[in-house]
């Protein structure tokens, strides 16, 4: 199939992230159409009507007329060559659970900076086993971007990670614009759980600006925090990569910092005094970080890298500790 790639693109997924990648297939390719599923005919049809994404990103504006909008997830998986998965991690087991269609001869993209819950894998790695994606077929696309920054066309950059170089500089390309570019990558592994523990260290980040401990010492987090990345990654996918890379170091800063960074933002309601359930209750789109937390603790049970961050967030999410308490034991053990 790779004289067809990407042939015809399925978008998986009606969030934020999934509306900005549309917008980029569109607005790069005039002369082209794409597929994008949405799980509710009610949000397809306030589409179609309105001629905008109802629930994210309601400022971007699309010609529906090259959308073929789908709620049948094999419908689509049927006609599709390429399904780009953006939807939420924690939904995204039983979205694809529904499939009945064979994969095995699909390419798959993946922008999902998550980990699928109860199998503690990353999702090539899920695609692989359970659905029998080749690996030389699969991608994924990382920061680092916000959908919202990408929907308001700002100057942007992502990297497209895959095994098949080819195929990441010939999605790149599709891409590529006027203020987005595109960088290609090999280390699929790493980028994947990279964009994991971004999202992790941005609910530090917030937790640090809600508790008002001031600049110097979110400095040092953050400084610790790509640390304790590159440990990990080198201990779970050990190859040459460069942690200052923008996959990395960039994606990690924009998360960490930008006002549009739900993790941070979470965070920072926890910081201020919120309880967790109540700060997701605040929250109208996934706080991915909070999944990844869970699922990076325990996958590091098998590996043993110390990273006190993401134990501190832990205590924090799962076991109530108090910010105030665990804030202390990681500033503890900052070097």
């Amino acid at each position: 199939m790779d004289n067809v790639f990407p042939g015809k693109i399925a978008v998986m997924g009606g969030g934020s992230w999934a509306t900005a990648l549309a917008k980029l297939l569109l607005d790069n390719n005039k002369e082209e159409k794409i597929m994008w599923y949405m799980r509710r005919d009610d949000r397809i049809a306030d589409f179609l009507r309105t001629g905008h994404n109802p629930a994210y990103l309601s400022d971007v504006r699309f010609d529906t007329s090259r959308i073929e909008f789908f709620s049948d997830i094999n419908e689509v998986c049927s006609k599709a060559d390429t399904l780009l998965l953006a939807m939420p991690s924690p939904y995204m087991k039983e979205h694809l659970k529904k499939i009945s269609v064979d994969l095995s001869d699909k390419y798959v993209i993946t922008a999902i900076k998550g980990i699928v819950p109860d199998e503690n894998v990353v999702i090539t790695e899920y695609m692989r086993d359970f659905y029998k994606v080749k690996p030389e077929n699969i991608l994924v696309v990382s920061g680092a971007c916000h959908a919202e920054e990408v929907a308001l066309e700002r100057m942007s950059y992502l990297t497209v990670g895959s095994e098949n170089e080819e195929l990441s500089h010939r999605f790149g390309e599709r891409l590529n614009g006027p203020k987005m570019k595109t960088v290609v990558s090999r280390d699929v592994t790493g980028i994947e759980y990279g964009a994991v523990l971004k999202n992790v260290y941005a609910i530090a980040s917030g937790i640090l600006h809600g508790m008002k401990i001031g600049d110097n010492f979110q400095a040092m987090l953050v400084s610790n925090a790509i640390k304790e990345m590159a440990r990990f990654l080198n201990k779970v996918n050990p190859c040459e990569r460069n942690i200052c890379d923008s996959v990395y170091l960039g994606d990690l800063l924009v998360t960490c910092y930008s006002k549009f960074s739900r993790n941070h933002n979470f965070g920072s309601m926890v910081g201020r005094g919120l309880s967790v359930k109540s700060a997701m209750m605040e929250m109208e789109m996934v706080v991915e970080g909070y999944y990844g937390t869970k699922c990076i603790y325990e996958i590091n049970k098998t590996y043993g890298v110390y990273m006190p961050i993401l134990e501190g967030m832990y205590e924090i999410l799962y076991n109530r500790v108090s910010p105030a308490a665990a804030i202390r034991k990681i500033a503890a053990q900052l070097v």
